[in-house]
């Protein structure tokens, strides 16, 4: 694969979160964000409402600058009375969330359907139909800037990258309905140059609903 094959973004967000599967009273999270997450931001930015369009996108990203962490206390939604309003009485209750500040990821991108709108996008944002803000997370996490196909040449950044022995669990696909559905995939990172991997690079991950 060369180089001019491939769509590249660089992305920065203030304020975010990516909260482990199973944290409950304390929402930690992740050190970088999950495929499922860059995807679905990749989606929202072209205004594609439907995850199934481009299952089988090939993507890899690093985390481009360390984000500083944080931790807050805040006011969380639960749904444990079914005969009250969300975010009343029991609906409610204060957690401490962990957030990370600064956040910078550069993002690689496979040729294929959703490449290919993610460049006219940038070519011609005009032609983009979509609603509401652009977020890598949280609705409240917005994205600050894009720039489409940078010049990182010189950079570093950390990669997820495939390893099934790896620490590192990360959801591929999320099941909003329930857990059960959700497609996790084991990871490791690594520091190394930020350029497009080659075609058969670990680091590439395919978006999937099923192992």
């Amino acid at each position: 694969m060369e180089d001019d094959t491939c769509i590249s973004l660089l992305v920065s967000v203030p304020v975010c979160s990516f909260r482990k599967g199973y944290a409950r009273e304390y929402l930690e999270t992740e050190e970088v964000p999950p495929p499922s997450t860059v995807y679905g931001f990749l989606l929202s930015l072209v205004g594609e409402e439907d995850r199934q369009t481009y299952l089988g996108t090939e993507l890899a990203y690093a985390v481009v600058r360390q984000p500083e962490l944080s931790v807050v206390l805040r006011t969380a939604w639960r749904i444990k009375n079914q005969k009250s309003p969300p975010g009343t009485g029991s609906n409610k209750r204060p957690d401490y969330q962990e957030i990370l500040t600064g956040m910078e990821i550069a993002v690689f991108l496979k040729p294929g359907g959703l490449a290919e709108r993610i460049s006219e996008a940038g070519r011609s944002p005009q032609t983009i139909s979509r609603y509401g803000g652009l977020s890598l997370g949280e609705s409240r996490d917005l994205v600050n800037d894009i720039v489409w196909n940078p010049d990182l040449e010189g950079r570093k950044g950390r990669w997820p990258v495939r390893d099934t022995e790896g620490e590192q669990p990360l959801p591929i696909w999320v099941d909003h309905v329930g857990s059960k559905g959700t497609v996790w995939q084991q990871f490791s990172l690594y520091e190394a140059v930020l350029q497009q991997p080659k075609e058969d690079d670990l680091r590439w991950i395919a978006i999937r609903n099923k192992l």
